[in-house]
């Protein structure tokens, strides 16, 4: 199911009207170009992230709504962010780029951690409906192809009562200039930024929207899955 369709950028007062993206026709190849992006850049991209303090600053507010013991990381690159958590839960990871899951067992093994991790994609994850606690995904939604698709598998392996922890980026909900053209920015490097709130209804999941950094254009979204109401049984 597709995403709203493009609106032209206007003015409502003081604020912008958010130009969301549309799902692109072909899936696949939006897919691959990203694939191939990142095994060029995969150890580049592991350095900028341990070296840049805003990228970490951005990252770390989902750890504190991480709930146990079972943890899924969907596109984890590099394992930045679970080398943080690691060690207090069980880990599972899944990403799509081989080169991203190498350099991640590097990081995990000389940090003295253990964690799961296999190759797959967002749309199709490879988990029994309510394996896990806690899913995260961190600064990589707006790179799948399917949002609905994707959004649907990463609520789907939760347990009822198991919490989605999800940070990318969006529109500022303010229209300021510096949030809008920070969003415009990383939506002209190839990301695809949806109208979330929009999405989570139609999934009729409720859900938390905090403005973390970027002049508001960093969102995290966290998601409790409902759980099963009495007298009924969790679907297998």
């Amino acid at each position: 199911m597709s995403e709203q369709p493009n609106s032209d950028v206007g003015r409502t007062g003081h604020h912008e009207i958010p130009n969301y993206s549309q799902e692109p026709q072909d899936r696949g190849a939006f897919t691959s170009s990203f694939d191939r992006a990142y095994t060029r850049f995969a150890r580049v991209y592991d350095l900028a992230v341990k070296l840049v303090p805003l990228w970490k600053a951005w990252l770390r507010p989902a750890l504190p709504h991480l709930q146990g013991p079972r943890i899924l990381e969907v596109s984890f690159g590099t394992a930045h962010l679970m080398t943080e958590y690691a060690s207090r839960f069980e880990v599972h990871g899944l990403d799509l780029n081989h080169e991203m899951i190498a350099v991640a067992r590097e990081n995990l093994r000389r940090a003295g951690l253990r964690a799961t991790l296999c190759r797959g994609t967002a749309e199709a994850l490879p988990y029994r409906t309510g394996t896990f606690d806690s899913v995260l995904n961190t600064m990589a939604f707006s790179g799948y192809p399917d949002a609905r698709k994707s959004l649907e598998e990463l609520l789907r392996v939760l347990r009822p009562g198991g919490r989605l922890v999800l940070i990318d980026i969006n529109y500022p909900s303010d229209g300021n200039w510096f949030g809008t053209r920070l969003a415009e920015l990383w939506k002209r490097g190839g990301d695809l930024i949806r109208d979330m709130g929009s999405l989570f209804r139609r999934c009729s999941v409720g859900y938390v929207d905090e403005e973390i950094g970027g002049w508001g254009s960093v969102h995290l979204y966290v998601v409790t899955k409902d759980p099963v109401p009495a007298g009924r049984g969790a679907s297998a």
